[in-house]
């Protein structure tokens, strides 16, 4: 179970070297190269004392954390900590009660989804969100429909200019399907496909938007552990090709073995910020998800 993993799951991936380790061991590390090189600074999210309020709830309470170009970002914590109401202010499906989102230095508050996906945000979500009916391909091109110029006057009449456009819509979606493992299943129902390949689907279609930041909702959420192995390493291709990584997560083994930095909500606050090994060792993590009085061991 997850409680009972948080202490001891990162100890056997605590050896195993991480995306990010070899080039000098994280974000301090590689703040130190860009300065080095005249670089400047700027973190490709920052969020500060983000707050939001339904009624008398206050589910996300004063957090604020950064996250680097190209690196792989954890947000974890027990159910109902506010780690999937953070995603939704990320990607303007709620509006903030307070704090501010900034993403490449620019403030995204009050942004619409597409706009923020047009900057170049896109997500998977917990509950797999398919048009079962549309083939897998279908379903791609659904993501790029911010990339896409043609408007409704030019989808109903197909001007040469569009049919080109979605010729080449088409060859872009078999290329993420083939980068993501469903190459020869791109034209099945999505609903046909099996769980796993559907939440490779899932993860297509947010290529689609061409991202530079890609927020992924428990990803590995009912797969057997071949599919979660599978994933983890499609998720390190993801920073092979220069896209930044945030994601939820209750597979803990999963967590410690590819975040390169994590941090912990516990009832809409912030309780603990660091690397796997430093998180896994906090108090306050140990208690949130064991309760008052477990035995921390160092």
């Amino acid at each position: 179970g997850l409680a009972g993993d948080v202490a001891g799951a990162a100890q056997s991936e605590a050896r195993r070297p991480r995306a990010g380790a070899a080039e000098g061991g994280g974000s301090r590390a590689r703040r130190r190269r860009r300065a080095l090189r005249g670089v400047t600074d700027v973190a490709l999210l920052e969020v500060s004392g983000l707050t939001i309020q339904f009624g008398g709830l206050r589910a996300v309470d004063d957090v604020t954390f950064h996250v680097d170009e190209g690196e792989i970002f954890a947000i974890i914590g027990p159910n109902g900590a506010g780690k999937t109401t953070v995603f939704n202010m990320l990607t303007g499906i709620y509006k903030p009660t307070a704090g501010e989102i900034k993403f490449q230095g620019r403030l995204i508050n009050n942004m619409k989804a597409y706009e923020v996906t047009r900057l170049g945000v896109a997500r998977t979500f917990q509950n797999i969100r398919l048009f079962g009916e549309m083939q897998v391909w279908e379903n791609v091109v659904v993501g790029a429909h911010t990339r896409l110029r043609s408007g409704l006057f030019a989808s109903v009449f197909k001007p040469p200019g569009t049919r080109r456009e979605e010729r080449a819509a088409r060859e872009k979606a078999y290329e993420h399907l083939a980068f993501v493992g469903l190459q020869g299943w791109e034209t099945p129902r999505a609903r046909n496909l099996p769980y796993g390949a559907q939440r490779r689907l899932e993860l297509a279609r947010a290529l689609a938007a061409e991202p530079k930041l890609i927020l992924l909702d428990e990803p590995a959420a009912g797969m057997n552990a071949q599919e979660t192995a599978e994933l983890l390493e499609l998720i390190r291709k993801l920073k092979e090709r220069g896209i930044t990584v945030i994601l939820i997560e209750h597979d803990m083994k999963l967590v410690m073995g590819i975040s390169e930095r994590i941090v912990v909500l516990d009832h809409g606050r912030k309780i603990a910020e660091g690397t796997p090994e430093e998180v896994r060792r906090n108090e306050a993590v140990i208690t949130a998800y064991l309760g008052a009085g477990a035995n921390v061991a160092h």
